[in-house]
């Protein structure tokens, strides 16, 4: 099969609503700061109506780390559930303006394009909720095979954990991308997506999983240890190859018994955290469909990152390619 793509993802497609925010406002709304909570239509609307002006973006997690590929100049393939409306226009059309495939099928007569309300307080934090609307309709049918066969990497998003049929898209996607040998990354997005399907995360990376993406309280919360180096410990156990970022600290890459510590890039400013994993993940896994060693994967998936901390949004506003070019990356 011809390798058309360096990482194709699956992810919930995701407008993203962003708007700064108070601990008050937080407080009032019954907001758990730094959290990821699905909630439905009726609590989007009113959350809505209390946040201030907010700047609307395609977003979803790994719909985010794709456009942070086409940026760095990588070719990149989405599949994700949007439906027949005018959000799910604008989600369409910016993936294929940044140079993106976006593949699945539009739903018609249901759930409106989801959509996900983020509320930033001053030290950059994000807590998020989530109305999943049509992407929680994703499921094998959406899985294109051409697309998956003709990926270097596929990228799986933890957040589709939640819904039944999105894992059994999983298992379509990993199938089809085993016998094409093909690599496989798993994200796991969110401390709370690792709380509520701890056992079957660990089996799907026991099965399937070459790459593990993670933060540090989300691998303590896999493991099920307060110690990051115990963390470290366990998962080098479970997966070919992690990843782990530690905000300022940076990340440690495990791959075996090699341990790899890579600083963060320092920052200017850190306005918005929201998308900081997801470009991180960008630069990883474009360095590596490149064959890249793991240091310049860590290097270049921080580079991104930090990139992305210094303005609203979880996408790339300046070239990552011309950036990773400036730092010799």
């Amino acid at each position: 099969m011809t390798t058309l793509y360096d990482v194709a993802a699956i992810g919930n497609a995701i407008v993203d609503v962003i708007a700064p925010a108070s601990d008050q406002f937080l407080d009032d709304q019954g907001l758990v700061k730094g959290s990821m909570m699905l909630i439905d239509d009726a609590r989007a609307i009113g959350l809505y109506d209390a946040m201030p002006p907010a700047e609307e973006m395609s977003g979803g997690s790994a719909g985010n780390t794709i456009a942070g590929v086409a940026s760095l100049g990588g070719r990149g393939a989405f599949i994700g559930k949007v439906a027949k409306d005018p959000l799910g226009d604008v989600y369409a059309h910016d993936m294929q303006a940044i140079g993106a495939v976006f593949s699945g099928e539009r739903l018609v007569g249901g759930a409106a394009t989801g959509r996900s309300l983020i509320n930033v307080t001053p030290d950059g934090e994000r807590t998020m909720c989530t109305y999943l609307g049509a992407a929680a309709e994703l499921g094998p049918a959406d899985v294109d095979p051409a697309v998956i066969e003709a990926a270097k990497i596929v990228y799986l998003e933890g957040y589709l954990f939640d819904p039944l049929e999105a894992r059994r898209a999983f298992a379509k996607a990993t199938g089809l991308a085993r016998a094409s040998s093909r690599l496989i990354a798993l994200s796991l997005s969110d401390s709370f997506v690792v709380e509520r399907h701890r056992q079957a995360l660990l089996g799907f990376i026991d099965a399937e999983v070459d790459i593990v993406f993670a933060n540090e309280t989300e691998i303590t919360a896999l493991f099920q240890v307060a110690d990051f180096d115990a963390a470290v410990k366990a998962v080098r156990g479970r997966a070919k190859l992690a990843a782990i970022t530690r905000g300022a600290m940076g990340s440690t890459i495990v791959s075996g018994d090699d341990i790899h510590h890579i600083d963060a890039f320092p920052a200017e400013k850190v306005v918005d955290t929201t998308g900081a994993g997801d470009q991180y993940a960008a630069g990883f896994l474009f360095a590596l469909a490149q064959g890249r060693s793991l240091v310049h994967c860590g290097r270049l998936g921080s580079l991104a990152a930090t990139e992305v901390i210094a303005h609203y949004g979880p996408r790339p506003q300046v070239s990552l390619r011309d950036l990773a070019l400036s730092h010799g990356l």
